[in-house]
């Protein structure tokens, strides 16, 4: 059974930090490419960082590079998100995405979120 459990969401005041996890199981962890969206209310899910499986290279939105700096242990099967200097636009549930394509098929998987509030 695949399972992506996120953990570490909660209230914390602008220019704050938090720490998410996202806990991989059911699959091959360091076969997949590991993503972290949020959406907030009334708006579209929005990339906010990604992770090659190996770990070797990240990227991130001009939204949240420099403050945001995604992270995996493939012997923990847990990908991690620390977010620093956050802002009240930062509010929102945040998703960890699993995915990998090979050939034609691509499996991916998501996590049921964990939701972020910035506010004083």
């Amino acid at each position: 059974q695949v399972e992506l459990v996120e953990s570490g969401g909660g209230l914390v005041q602008p220019g704050g930090s938090l720490r998410l996890s996202c806990a991989a199981s059911g699959f091959t962890f360091s076969n997949y490419r590991m993503t972290w969206y949020r959406q907030a209310p009334g708006k579209e899910r929005e990339l906010v960082a990604h992770i090659t499986s190996a770990g070797g290279s990240t990227s991130y939105p001009d939204s949240v590079k420099g403050r945001f700096t995604i992270s995996r242990d493939n012997t923990k099967n847990t990908v991690y998100l620390q977010m620093s200097s956050l802002k009240p636009d930062d509010t929102a549930v945040y998703y960890c995405n699993a995915i990998r394509t090979v050939g034609a098929t691509t499996r991916e998987y998501w996590g049921q979120g964990t939701q972020v509030t910035v506010s004083s």
